[in-house]
């Protein structure tokens, strides 16, 4: 028995190293297993859809005139400042929950190119979210000129400034997923990670003015302001004393931000221990 033992390799048998697809299909498991995932995608959807039929009903100004495309009644901030706390929320959960499980040890084990666990996991969150954005997108945009249809106020999609308007309200539920997946790697705390996501999206914004141009600057490189700037479908005032932001820059905002985050994020996680 001890000579049947002694001539038994000795080396582990190891399968085939995981593909990328085979990392996107287990996310995606992981991803729709979790209830709360349809459940707060729908209410959100709803409540941000919801909030654009109240704006328009509630705009006393639009009963009658001239067609024009009204962004604040399509995409009311109000809205839109719940979806990108929801966004980065969820986009946030993706990976602290793992964190707080213990799970992550798991994935780490059976895939070590960690690094492409999370590009897994941010490819994910993309899609889901730029599909929820979209119908996001699209269902307020039409529920409000619905509405204004009913006063001779409603625009088509082809009306100046509004597919601008609703390709850069879809595309703030990923970006913001995004960066909350890049903070939750980056803190791998759950109360860390959410509060500063509502700072950094949500309320850091404000604090800066475009009075002065380093608080312009500072102002102009957030997410929220570079979606107001591309939902708003007028040039702005040049006989303002503040200064605004650019169509260009606000596009590069939106790119950057997610590509930094999970850039870092793929950068620390193959550099320190889960």
């Amino acid at each position: 028995m001890t000579t049947l033992a002694s001539a038994l390799p000795t080396t582990p048998v190891t399968g085939p190293p995981a593909r990328f697809r085979d990392l996107l299909a287990s996310e995606w498991i992981k991803m729709r297993s979790l209830r709360s995932t349809p459940w707060a995608i729908a209410l959100t959807a709803l409540f941000v859809i919801g909030s654009s039929a109240v704006a328009t009903l509630a705009d006393n100004a639009a009963r009658s005139g001239p067609a024009d495309f009204l962004p604040y009644d399509a995409y009311p901030p109000a809205g839109y400042w719940t979806l990108i706390l929801v966004a980065s929320s969820m986009g946030a959960l993706t990976v602290v929950s793992e964190y707080s499980s213990g799970l992550i040890r798991t994935t780490t084990v059976a895939v070590p190119a960690r690094g492409s666990v999370v590009l897994a996991k941010a490819t994910v969150t993309a899609a889901l979210w730029t599909a929820v954005g979209t119908v996001i997108s699209t269902g307020s945009f039409l529920v409000s000129q619905a509405v204004l249809s009913g006063r001779h106020a409603g625009v088509p999609l082809t009306h100046p400034g509004v597919f601008r308007a609703l390709v850069a309200s879809a595309l703030l539920a990923p970006v913001c997923a995004l960066i909350g997946l890049g903070l939750g790697v980056l803190l791998r705390h759950s109360a860390t990670t959410m509060v500063t996501s509502v700072l950094t999206l949500l309320m850091l914004p404000p604090m800066f003015s475009e009075s002065d141009r380093w608080s312009a600057d500072i102002n102009h490189a957030m997410v929220s302001t570079a979606w107001k700037r591309l939902v708003q479908s007028w040039e702005p005032d040049p006989g303002s004393l503040g200064y605004t932001a650019t169509v260009p820059g606000s596009w590069i905002v939106y790119a950057l931000w997610p590509l930094i985050t999970v850039a870092l994020a793929v950068l620390v996680i193959r550099r320190r221990d889960v």
